[in-house]
C-alpha cells in the first residue's frame, strides 16, 4: 500500500490544542527530560497541539543560564533525531517546531529538598498569564514525597480562579505495598486525587491503547474473550539489552519490581477488564481496578526469578558496573497470575520480562482452548496447532492469528498458517516516543491512561507476599542471549503448557 493510500495517524487533524499552561519539570537536566519529555514536546509542537502561550520551566540543582540549558537540549535532540530516525521519521529536526519549544524554555536553579526553592518558584509562577500549572516529577523516586510535600505547603497545588494545578509522578510508585500506601498518603495530604497523574509510559503506546479497540469494536473477539474459550494468556516484555550502565539503580529495584506490578499488570488490566459503559476516564479506570482487586495474591510457587550470566549476547550481570559481585538481584521474572472473577476463573495469565534475552519483543498472546480431536482421529493429523491471537506491541506493531487449514492434496492433512496485520501497512507513521499522548492528556485533564491510588495499592497487594517471602526465593542463572532460565519453562510445563518462542521468523520488523 502506498503512503498516499494509508490512513493518516496524525492526531493534529482532529485533536484540539491543549490549554495554555506552564509545565514545570523537576529534573530538567536529567536523562528522562532529554530523551523523552523534550522529544515528546517537540512532536506535539510539530503537530500544532501546544498553545502559543505555553511556558516550560526546568528546575534543577546547579547554576545554569537558560541559554545553556536550551543549547544542551537542542544538541541532545539533534543527536536523538539522527540516531533514532524511526522516532521522528526524519534525520533532521523541524527547526520551526523546535524553536516554538525552545523559546518557551526557562531554567530555574534550586534544590528539590529546600523550602526556599519553592518559595521562589511560587513568586515566578505568579507572573504567568493562565495560572494553569503542571508539575512533572522527572526525578529519582526518593524526591517524590519531599517535592509533593513542599508544593503543598507552599500553596503551589492550590486551585483557584478556574485554573488547574496538576502533579505528574513517574514510576516506581513505591517499592511494595507499605511504601506505596505511604507515598499515596503523603501526596493526597496536599493534593486531591483528581490532581495526581501517576504515569506509566507503557500506556502511552498506541498499540497498547488499541487493545480496547480490538476487544470492544469487533464482534468476532469479545464473545470468545472468556474462560469458556480461552486456555491461557501470555504477556511478554523481553529485551536484548542489559542494564546499560544503570547497575546501581537496578540493584535497588530488580526486574520484578521494575516491571510486574506496573507495566505488565497494566497490560493484563487492558486484556482482562470488563467492557466499560463508555470511554469516560473513571469508567475505564473502575474496570481496570476491578481486575487488580480480583488478582489472587501470588506465592513463591507462582514466580521464577533469573539473572543473566555470560553468554553469546555479552557479559554477566555481576560483571556490570555498579553491580555487587555476589548480587542476587533478578534481571528476569516470570509469574503465573490468576484473576478470580466470573470471566477469568481458572485461566492462567503467564507474565515474563527479562534483559539480555534472545529477542526484543513486547506482546500479548491469547491462546484458545483446543477443539475436540475426534473428527480427525482416522487422518494423518497427529495434533492440531492451537489458535493463538497475538497483539504485537513492540518493536513490531500489529496483530496475528494462528489457525489451521487443510494442506492441498488428496489426504486430509491439516497445517498451521498465520494471518497477520501490521500497522505500517495501513496507517502512515507518526512521530512518537510514547509520552506525547500522556503529556497531552495531562494538559487536557484526561486521566484515563493514568493510575489511581486504589489501583496502585491493589497491584502491590497482589505481589507483596512475593516481595516479602518467608524464605528467600532462588535466582536462576541464564545465558545472555537465551530465552531465560529453564525454571521459567518448568513453570508452564507443570501446567502442560509452554512459552511462545521469542524467535519467530514470521514476525515482521
Amino acid at each position: 500500500m502506498s503512503n498516499d493510500a494509508k490512513q493518516s495517524s496524525d492526531s493534529s487533524t482532529s485533536a484540539k490544542r491543549a490549554p495554555a499552561c506552564t509545565l514545570v519539570i523537576f529534573g530538567a537536566a536529567g536523562d528522562l527530560t532529554k530523551r523523552l519529555l523534550m522529544p515528546a514536546l517537540y512532536n506535539l509542537s510539530a503537530q500544532g497541539l501546544l498553545d502559543d502561550d505555553m511556558q516550560i520551566i526546568g528546575v534543577n540543582h546547579g547554576e545554569r543560564e537558560t541559554a545553556q540549558w536550551r543549547d544542551e537540549l537542542t544538541q541532545a535532540l539533534r543527536k536523538f533525531a539522527a540516531d533514532k530516525a524511526s522516532t521522528f521519521h526524519t534525520s533532521e529536526l523541524n527547526e520551526d517546531a523546535w524553536n516554538r519549544i525552545a523559546q518557551k524554555l526557562e531554567y530555574f536553579s534550586g534544590e528539590f529538598a529546600e523550602d526556599e526553592t519553592f518559595t521562589r518558584l511560587k513568586e515566578r509562577l505568579a507572573q504567568q498569564k493562565s495560572g494553569n500549572v503542571v508539575f512533572y516529577l522527572a526525578v529519582s523516586a526518593r524526591f517524590f514525597a519531599p517535592i509533593a510535600e513542599r508544593l503543598g505547603r507552599t500553596g503551589l497545588l492550590e486551585q483557584k480562579d478556574g485554573a488547574f494545578r496538576r502533579i505528574v509522578i513517574e514510576k516506581p510508585f513505591g517499592t511494595d505495598l507499605a511504601s506505596a500506601k505511604e507515598l499515596n498518603r503523603c501526596i493526597l495530604a496536599h493534593a486531591d486525587e483528581s490532581q495526581v497523574y501517576r504515569i506509566d509510559h507503557f500506556l502511552g503506546k498506541d498499540t497498547v491503547q488499541s487493545i480496547l479497540a480490538v476487544r470492544f469494536a469487533n464482534a468476532m473477539f469479545e464473545p470468545v474473550w472468556r474462560r469458556e474459550y480461552i486456555d491461557h494468556v501470555q504477556i511478554t516484555a523481553a529485551e536484548t539489552i542489559g542494564v546499560e550502565g544503570r547497575g546501581s539503580f537496578y540493584e535497588q529495584t530488580g526486574a520484578f519490581r521494575d516491571m510486574l506490578p506496573n507495566h505488565l499488570f497494566q497490560l493484563l488490566g487492558m486484556v482482562a477488564m470488563e467492557p466499560p459503559n463508555s470511554f469516560d476516564a473513571e469508567s475505564v479506570r473502575d474496570k481496570k481496578a476491578d481486575v487488580f482487586d480480583a488478582i489472587k495474591p501470588l506465592t513463591a510457587n507462582d514466580v521464577v526469578l533469573g539473572q543473566y550470566e555470560a553468554g553469546p549476547a555479552g557479559r554477566a550481570y555481576r560483571d556490570e558496573p555498579g553491580v555487587a559481585k555476589d548480587s542476587r538481584t533478578e534481571t528476569y521474572a516470570a509469574a503465573r497470575v490468576y484473576v478470580e472473577n466470573w470471566r477469568w476463573a481458572g485461566v492462567p495469565f503467564y507474565l515474563r520480562t527479562g534483559k539480555r534475552l534472545t529477542e526484543r519483543r513486547t506482546e500479548i498472546s491469547v491462546q484458545l482452548k483446543a477443539v475436540p480431536f475426534r473428527l480427525f482421529r482416522d487422518t494423518p493429523v497427529d495434533a492440531l496447532t492451537p489458535n493463538v491471537y497475538t497483539l504485537r506491541i513492540d518493536p513490531a506493531h500489529g496483530t496475528s492469528f494462528d489457525f489451521n487449514v487443510k494442506i492441498p492434496g488428496p489426504l486430509m492433512q491439516v497445517g498451521a498458517v498465520r494471518s497477520a496485520f501490521d500497522y505500517s501497512d495501513f496507517f502512515a507513521a507518526s512521530a512518537n516516543v510514547g509520552y506525547e499522548t500522556l503529556l497531552y492528556d495531562c494538559m487536557l485533564g484526561d486521566p484515563t491512561l493514568f493510575q489511581r491510588a486504589d489501583s496502585i495499592e491493589t497491584a502491590w497487594a497482589a505481589v507483596d507476599r512475593v516481595l516479602h517471602p518467608d524464605a528467600e526465593l532462588p535466582v536462576h542463572g541464564y545465558a545472555s542471549g537465551s530465552a531465560g532460565p529453564e525454571a521459567a519453562d518448568q513453570l508452564l510445563a507443570a501446567d502442560g503448557r509452554a512459552w511462545r518462542p521469542l524467535t519467530d521468523a514470521i514476525v515482521k520488523k
